[in-house]
């Protein structure tokens, strides 16, 4: 409309009808205009993933970032929504309703409701469009304008009794060993399962049974001393599997690989143990950071020692850990009596 004696056909291919009247050089520039629109027409969400994977900023993220953003955009490229898969779909003219339909289908991933995960992808596809905005790729970002579902955070805590059983069955079977150890590490180092499963043998000094762990959600670095209990086991992996450099790798029938556990197929594998042990169907390998810190809380230990072992840099990061249970009501009674209050008769 704006370019009325010039061809839309001839602008974008460069071939003017002669009858343009526009200067050489404003004619040049609307030439470039409309082929990069014709390219970000083109543009599809797969395309937008992969030139983020290319990006420094991805290259940049941790090594279980990485793993988890992959894991991320590839649920949602594959995520049909309106009869078509997401990833094919134009990255430009993606609409903010279907943004929202594929947020719900991941939502209630297999028949159940994971709103946390929905969450995730959306993040993870969030990082992906804003990145193609900056280098210029598409103009618009769907998945900024969507709504959230509301969901209450998980407060599931296990009771020393269930570790106690999910290790036993653990250690018991070979197969099931470098999980295990995963799960026990976690517990007494309350660290996330991304962090533990990727520990290599040379983060641990074994003279001064102290482990060093970057961690990968916040870069924040923590130093771990082990008890005797896990030193112990710490030596034996070495001493049976240190022809590799992963503390707890994958073991595939019965034989050590080179590699780790991936979140999937750690979470898989847990999940076996845990109905090998006839524990409840409600109880996460995930939730081992918020059991141990929990027990940390419980015991009186002071703020800023427990933010030493768990990484947070705010106080305010550990009030999900500080609930309340029958062990800190009685504990504060009990301080609170000695301090000579809450006593009349």
């Amino acid at each position: 409309m704006f370019i009325r004696g010039c061809s839309y056909l001839g602008s974008i291919t460069g071939m003017c009808t002669g009858s343009c009247r526009f200067p050489r050089g404003i004619h040049t520039g609307l030439e470039k205009i409309f082929r990069r629109m014709g390219v970000m027409r083109n543009i599809t969400v797969q395309n937008v993933a992969r030139d983020y994977f290319g990006s420094l900023a991805y290259r940049n993220l941790s090594d279980v970032s990485r793993q988890s953003y992959a894991y991320n955009i590839e649920t949602a490229l594959n995520t049909r929504v309106e009869g078509q898969l997401l990833g094919y779909m134009k990255a430009n003219t993606l609409r903010i309703p279907t943004a929202q339909k594929a947020y719900h289908r991941w939502a209630e991933r297999k028949g159940k409701k994971t709103i946390p995960f929905a969450n995730h992808v959306k993040a993870s596809m969030n990082k992906a469009f804003n990145h193609a905005i900056q280098v210029g790729l598409i103009e618009n970002n769907p998945f900024s304008k969507i709504t959230l579902l509301s969901h209450n955070p998980r407060k599931k805590v296990w009771q020393v009794d269930q570790v106690k059983k999910f290790l036993q069955t653990a250690y018991d079977k070979f197969e099931y060993r470098s999980v295990g150890v995963i799960f026990h590490l976690m517990y007494v180092w309350c660290q996330r399962p991304g962090d533990i499963r990727l520990l290599t043998f040379d983060q641990y000094d074994f003279d001064k049974k102290v482990l060093t762990l970057q961690q990968s959600k916040r870069r924040a670095e923590v130093y771990l001393p082990s008890n005797d209990e896990i030193h112990k086991i710490l030596v034996q992996q070495k001493e049976d599997i240190g022809f590799q450099k992963y503390v707890a790798p994958k073991i595939i029938r019965g034989e050590v690989t080179s590699e780790p556990y991936c979140k999937i197929t750690l979470g898989t594998k847990a999940r076996k143990i845990r109905e090998e042990a006839g524990l409840p169907s409600d109880l996460w390998i995930m939730d081992m950071r918020r059991t141990g810190t929990t027990e940390m809380v419980e015991a009186g230990v002071p703020i800023g020692q427990i933010m030493s072992v768990t990484g947070h840099a705010n106080p305010q990061s550990l009030k999900p850990y500080m609930k309340n249970t029958l062990t800190s009501a009685t504990e504060a009674c009990r301080l609170r009596l000695k301090a000579g209050g809450g006593g009349i008769l």
